[in-house]
């Protein structure tokens, strides 16, 4: 990625004062520390260390840990000296004190959830997680285990995974639940296969080779189903926001697998004729799944099951306080009704005479999405943010978090130049996709400035899935984590951006003036030929270096031609 460092004046700048802070501040004294109840900007200029990779850093001789000496004679099940290394893995040789300080240097230039407020990272369901959460995950008792050891040696972490699922079946009334996935369009990928596995049981696999989702459904859901062969049918939305019914009862027909669905859809409109949908698809004989990664507004108020759904998701990093970790890893869990259990991947977990014990996967299951059972430590965290909720709580979660968003939505209403498309003057869920179009038109202006303007005060915030289809779009999610007064010091700060953009619009342009990275190539972040994702990459693609080339997978004859999408700016 290439990157400018700016060299504006602004960057070491205050942002401006106005009413009775800039008149009472005493000449020379600088302004007053920034607290909630003050009008003006906060003040932020983000740190630039210009740290290199930790490759570059490495010593030979330097060792942050002494490793323990090999065993004089080793054991019979040692490894063969066919998978054994010729040379030493290549890792960085670095000690202790620069490791500590080439992470912290790099944290300080990364915002994040624990740092500011990240209502802008929409449909992600930014939340706290508690730190006491991480004791339990931390714990030896969990990050000590291995996936292949016995059953009666691992039988808490065993139980913590059984009553997981149970808390989330009763949440989402499904009959079974499997907690295999590592994220939430892994779990999709898993309803998929299990929607295909179903058919080709009762002999229809080849007939039924269409799937039908929506445009303000998660981009994963049509992504799996295209990966595994079938014909995506999209519907769009009609003028209050919900997808047309009428198209959905025309594109039906005995070739439709399943429809894979989010409600509410990514603009936080909740479809109360959900169950004419599913009823439209299960008539010609297809499966309904509920994508509910936008689950945050719904615990202990609707449920899959009553909804009439098959199979739903969920991402246990946004709903259930798992963190996001940086996009991994994260953790995903399957719910299905009992005519699609058998289906579900294995091994299961069982209770046999107090005992919890693997049990063999059925022979219609489809294949392990990941090895082992999930990611064991982000299901604990989601396991413990529950059992201290409990139902109660749970329920306190969704109504705060709608109450939240409906605040924000009625005070983004007043920035002139913002609309919330579709279903005017109605409530909405959990989250808001906005529009910028106002503004654009009158200032020239786009969404994705005005985020990289935000920046500059220490925030963030996400445009939108692509394509576009909400023009110039902001997608907002205030969670329960967030106070009225922080809700209050974000959308205080877009409103003075927006005002900025009709005064001093190359500003909005120029941004972001203070943050980490001034302005980013756009073409090298869309063009995969310039990635380097590994220090061997960066070093035969940027120092020319050669090496050779390694063994390369090899897909199934039977895998679907792959498909590259057209090059699309984030912003």
């Amino acid at each position: 990625m290439t990157v400018t460092e700016s060299t504006d004046t602004d960057r070491t700048a205050r942002p401006k004062r106005s009413g009775a802070d800039a008149a009472t501040a005493p000449a020379g004294a600088g302004l007053p520390a920034w607290s909630p109840e003050k009008t003006g900007l906060r003040s932020y200029h983000a740190p630039r260390w210009d740290e290199p990779l930790i490759h570059a850093l490495s010593t030979p001789g330097q060792r942050g840990m002494l490793v323990p000496a090999p065993m004089a004679a080793l054991p019979d099940r040692a490894p063969e000296a066919a998978v054994r290394r010729d040379t030493p893995v290549e890792l960085p040789e670095i000690a202790q004190p620069q490791v500590l300080r080439h992470f912290l240097r790099l944290s300080q230039e990364t915002l994040g959830a624990d740092l500011n407020v990240d209502i802008g990272q929409g449909t992600c369901t930014m939340k706290y997680s508690p730190k006491i959460n991480e004791r339990f995950a931390g714990s030896p008792l969990s990050v000590g285990t291995h996936p292949r050891q016995a059953a009666e040696t691992v039988q808490g972490t065993l139980q913590i995974l059984s009553e997981l699922q149970d808390c989330l079946a009763e949440v989402s009334g499904m009959d079974a639940i499997s907690l295999q996935a590592g994220s939430g369009s892994a779990a999709i990928f898993g309803n998929a296969s299990i929607v295909r596995a179903y058919h080709a049981d009762r002999g229809e696999g080849d007939t039924r080779d269409e799937v039908i989702t929506t445009i303000y459904s998660h981009p994963s859901n049509a992504a799996t189903a295209k990966t595994l062969g079938y014909k995506v049918i999209t519907l769009y939305p009609d003028e209050n926001g919900f997808p047309d019914l009428e198209a959905l009862r025309s594109a039906v027909s005995e070739r439709t697998a399943a429809l894979f669905i989010t409600n509410p859809e990514d603009t936080g409109i909740f479809n109360p004729r959900i169950t004419e949908y599913v009823e439209a698809v299960h008539e010609v004989g297809g499966l309904c799944v509920y994508d509910q990664a936008n689950a945050n507004g719904l615990l202990g108020i609707a449920r899959a099951r009553e909804a009439g759904f098959d199979l739903c998701h969920f991402n246990l990093h946004k709903t259930f306080s798992t963190p996001h970790a940086c996009g991994g890893p994260a953790a995903g869990a399957i719910g299905a009704r009992s005519h699609l259990s058998q289906f579900l991947p294995g091994p299961r977990i069982e209770r046999v005479d107090g005992m919890y014990r693997f049990a063999e996967a059925d022979p219609c299951a489809i294949a392990d999405i990941r090895p082992g059972h999930g990611v064991i430590p982000n299901l604990i965290r989601a396991y413990v943010w529950i059992r201290a909720l409990g139902a109660q709580g749970l329920r306190e979660v969704s109504d705060i978090a709608v109450l939240n968003n409906n605040y924000a939505l009625a005070k983004m209403l007043e920035i002139p130049g913002v609309e919330a498309p579709y279903a005017p003057s109605k409530h909405r869920v959990e989250q808001v996709r906005y529009s910028w179009q106002g503004l654009t038109d009158d200032t020239g202006v786009s969404s994705g400035e005005l985020g990289q303007r935000m920046a500059d005060y220490g925030f963030h915030y996400w445009t939108s899935h692509h394509p576009y289809i909400v023009p110039e779009p902001l997608t907002l999610e205030p969670t329960e984590s967030y106070s009225r007064a922080e809700i209050d010091e974000y959308v205080n700060t877009l409103a003075d951006i927006a005002a900025e953009a009709r005064t001093d619009p190359e500003t909005i342009h120029s941004s972001p003036l203070r943050s980490s990275i001034h302005t980013v190539d756009q073409d090298a972040t869309t063009d995969p030929d310039t990635w380097a994702t590994s220090w061997r990459a960066y070093r035969r693609k940027y120092l020319a270096e050669s090496f050779t080339a390694p063994p390369r997978w090899t897909p199934a004859e039977d895998l679907p031609m792959r498909e590259r999408a057209p090059k699309a700016h984030h912003r």
